[in-house]
């Protein structure tokens, strides 16, 4: 850290365009000495823009895990529906989450939810993908003594596939949480409104290139806090 620091202001001393880590450091103080005031619609803190946004991704997030896991656990139990989905899958999952955002608003009419929109379908992947692939990693030997208990698939799920895929599932929902963060400030940027995205734009078109500078540690320590939130509630519901 402190080497990035020192080449920080390396490069600042250089290219007096740039903001070194003190005057980003004051702005920053400034900045978050009142980060919920509300001067209208176009004026707010950067605390209402944080809490947009993670509004935004809870959303489209939570969306997404209702789908994606459930689909997951059926695409790895039935291996008809894995060779049915996964071609449109192979095909869909490449595709930038930006490129969905024409038809959200096409279809929707509106940029809120066209936003969360991109978000659920950039983070379904890794949930539907991780999920499919612990089912699919179940001994066989498992299933087949369930066959032998001709316990119905209820008991299935919740005594055998549920404590066998929860270490896949959170892992998807890991990567799925950093997919969404990390779409939801460039679909912001295009959508407006209250955000964190919308707010880096803004002080883009304001020439405040120190906001910009902070807005970069704020996406990254907030991304880095959901993470860690993930984390521990993993090794919570650890089977090991």
């Amino acid at each position: 850290m402190l080497l990035f620091v020192a080449l920080w202001a390396l490069i600042a001393n250089t290219n007096k365009s740039i903001p070194g880590p003190v005057e980003t450091w004051t702005s920053a103080v400034e900045l978050f000495s009142d980060p919920f005031y509300d001067n209208g619609p176009n004026d707010k803190g950067i605390g209402w823009n944080i809490l947009n946004s993670l509004y935004r991704v809870g959303l489209g997030f939570g969306a997404a895990a209702l789908v994606g896991i459930p689909l997951g656990f059926m695409i790895g139990r039935f291996d008809f529906l894995n060779r049915m989905l996964s071609p449109i899958i192979s095909i869909l999952r490449p595709v930038s989450p930006l490129a969905w955002l024409p038809i959200g608003l096409l279809v929707l009419q509106r940029a809120e939810p066209a936003s969360i929109w991109v978000i659920f379908i950039s983070s379904i992947w890794p949930m539907v993908l991780n999920t499919a692939a612990g089912v699919q990693r179940i001994p066989q030997d498992y299933l087949n003594i369930a066959r032998v208990l001709n316990l119905s698939e209820f008991k299935v799920f919740t005594k055998i596939l549920f404590p066998a895929v929860l270490p896949y599932v959170l892992t998807g929902v890991r990567l799925a949480i950093g997919v969404a963060w990390l779409v939801i400030v460039a679909a912001e940027m295009l959508t407006g409104g209250v955000g964190i995205g919308f707010w880096v734009w803004d002080e883009w078109n304001n020439l405040n290139v120190a906001h910009i500078i902070i807005a970069i540690f704020v996406v990254g320590i907030v991304g880095l806090l959901l993470e860690q939130v993930l984390m521990l509630i993993a090794k919570r519901f650890s089977y090991d």
